[in-house]
């Protein structure tokens, strides 16, 4: 039976992406050897790393002056490095869910942070709005997508300080303005490959001029160990790497951010539209701060206990990964790139089908 893959990551890939890096685990280019046992410092790997990194900047469109970096540990070590790296006296954060609390609480390790907004009063089911960038802070974060709630700012923020980005659940799935951005960072376990290596956009001014002088930063914490190294100071996430490559040759055929935000918007319409006029289902995200990537719904109060039953029902389609994050409970459909308008269709089909059985 085809699977319709939701999982909210590790996530679904383009199929092309996973043959070709199975080709590659078997033969690398026809050299005799698999990539996973050649030398990173090798000429055919160097190639590999070369390609994905200007991939990067023709996808993106990203300005001269910014470096791409594919480091280790996750999106996770980046809420640390930042601070470690920028926060000298005190940062401003955008609080939108567990990902931007998590990345609050290490940047209180190193200074002050000022939350100028955040919408844990109502579970993170919404964006705040009316908020302000302090200009005496050393930098502003946010998170652009909630994996877990399901919300989304999809626009680039004007700033009065340098912007640091989580785009790790939305990463590539738009266009964006990276030059209004100081760094962005993303698990690539999303949208542009598997789990194991995390992309880092930083402008070179920021990294320069911006980082702290007098606070002794190890090395392996310090972006500019990995940005004069080229991503190469110690053994990088060879095999990621190459998936992500692989993965940015896909998008780019198929027209690149502007193509893939277009399939994105209609794959997302398709399934609000029929949560909003279901009887049994309904969302838990204020509409205007409503995710593309993270659908997330729930039975109405009359039906709760018919929850466990669609799971079920779900899986006898091929619908997998539909199990809501116990945060918000009930069902969450990741409809990142790879995933077909015809996965939607299927889900949207069985969510008639249980409907015309129980409501």
């Amino acid at each position: 039976m085809k699977k319709h893959n939701f999982n909210a990551g590790p996530a679904i890939l383009p199929q092309i992406a996973i043959e070709n890096t199975a080709k590659a685990v078997l033969d690398f280019n026809g050299i005799g050897m698999s990539i996973l046992e050649i030398s990173h410092r090798s000429k055919e790997f160097q190639a590999v790393i070369d390609e994905a990194v200007a991939l990067f900047k023709e996808i993106l469109n990203i300005p001269e002056g910014y470096h791409v970096l594919f480091l280790g540990g996750g999106a996770s070590t980046q809420f640390s490095m930042v601070p470690f790296n920028f926060l000298k006296k005190k940062a401003a954060y955008l609080e939108t869910g567990v990902w931007a609390k998590k990345a609050i609480k290490e940047a209180k390790l190193f200074g002050e942070v000022q939350i100028v907004a955040s919408s844990a009063d109502k579970n993170f089911s919404y964006i705040p709005k009316g908020w302000t960038i302090p200009s005496d802070v050393d930098y502003f974060h946010f998170t652009s997508n909630n994996t877990i709630y399901g919300t989304e700012i999809r626009h680039d923020i004007d700033s009065p300080v340098p912007v640091v980005c989580d785009m790790s659940s939305d990463f590539c799935s738009r266009p964006v303005d990276v030059s209004k951005y100081a760094l962005i960072y993303a698990g690539a376990q999303k949208n542009v490959g598997p789990a194991g290596v995390t992309v880092i956009i930083i402008k070179e001014e920021f990294l320069n001029q911006c980082q702290v002088k007098d606070r002794v930063i190890p090395t392996m914490t310090n972006y500019k160990t990995h940005v004069d190294e080229g991503s190469m100071f110690n053994t990088p996430p060879v095999l990621p790497i190459f998936t992500v490559k692989e993965t940015l040759k896909w998008l780019k055929s198929i027209g690149g951010l502007a193509a893939i935000e277009k399939m994105n918007i209609e794959k997302a319409q398709i399934l609000y539209d029929a949560i909003d006029n279901s009887k049994m289902f309904v969302g838990t995200v204020e509409k205007d701060s409503r995710s593309l990537m993270n659908i997330c719904f729930v039975m109405k109060e009359q039906y709760k206990d018919k929850e466990e039953a669609f799971l079920e029902f779900a899986k006898t389609k091929g619908l997998v990964g539909l199990k809501g994050h116990r945060s918000v409970g009930g069902f969450r459909a990741s409809t990142y790139n790879a995933l077909p308008k015809e996965s939607v269709i299927a889900l949207v089909d069985a969510m008639h089908e249980f409907e015309k059985m129980h409501a």
